[in-house]
């Protein structure tokens, strides 16, 4: 690959190969996750102290996974990073931070907190509860079936409607914010 032919896959959007590579490994999306929660520049000593915790669960994390962490995101993670353009990372002064481009990796990561559910499940879910009623009203089961078909179809769409149109505004808001 020529200079010529890097400078160009830098402006031009990333490969899904290249996506693919990023998302496939923990670390490296830890690093997008934790930048974009910072909204700024950090170390590489503090990025590092953070996965580690991360990693092990414990605060502050052991020495030595702290240096093994270290190790693998100055040598292989960050530059990959910095390669394509998601992370501009100043090897010198040990510092990054998250680039524009990370964007078009964040789409594919939906970071959901350990007590929350995924938007994904949420959807699963309100299908399947329509489905689960629509059935009880065709074999008129319990009370839903006082209602009719036309209602709780009704409802389920709206629920849906509303879901998705309060999905698109928070998704809006925090790429707006970030």
């Amino acid at each position: 690959m020529t200079v010529q032919d890097q400078t160009s896959d830098r402006e031009g959007e990333l490969e899904p190969s290249q996506i693919h590579n990023v998302l496939r490994n923990d670390r490296r999306r830890h690093v997008i996750r934790h930048l974009r929660d910072e909204g700024g520049p950090i170390s590489v000593d503090t990025l590092a102290e953070h996965i580690a915790a991360v990693e092990t669960g414990e605060s502050p994390p052991p020495r030595d996974v702290r240096k093994s962490v270290y190790v693998s995101l100055h040598q292989t993670h960050l530059p990959k990073l910095d390669e394509l353009g998601i992370v501009d990372y100043d090897q010198r002064e040990q510092v990054l931070e998250l680039r524009d481009r990370a964007e078009e990796v964040e789409v594919y990561m939906e970071v959901v907190s350990e007590d929350n559910i995924s938007w994904a499940t949420y959807y699963l879910g309100v299908s399947l509860l329509g489905i689960v009623t629509l059935l009880a009203v065709h074999f008129d089961f319990l009370f839903v079936s006082t209602f009719g078909v036309a209602f709780w179809s009704w409802y389920f769409f709206v629920l849906v409607g509303l879901s998705a149109t309060y999905h698109w505004y928070t998704e809006r808001k925090q790429r707006v914010v970030g």
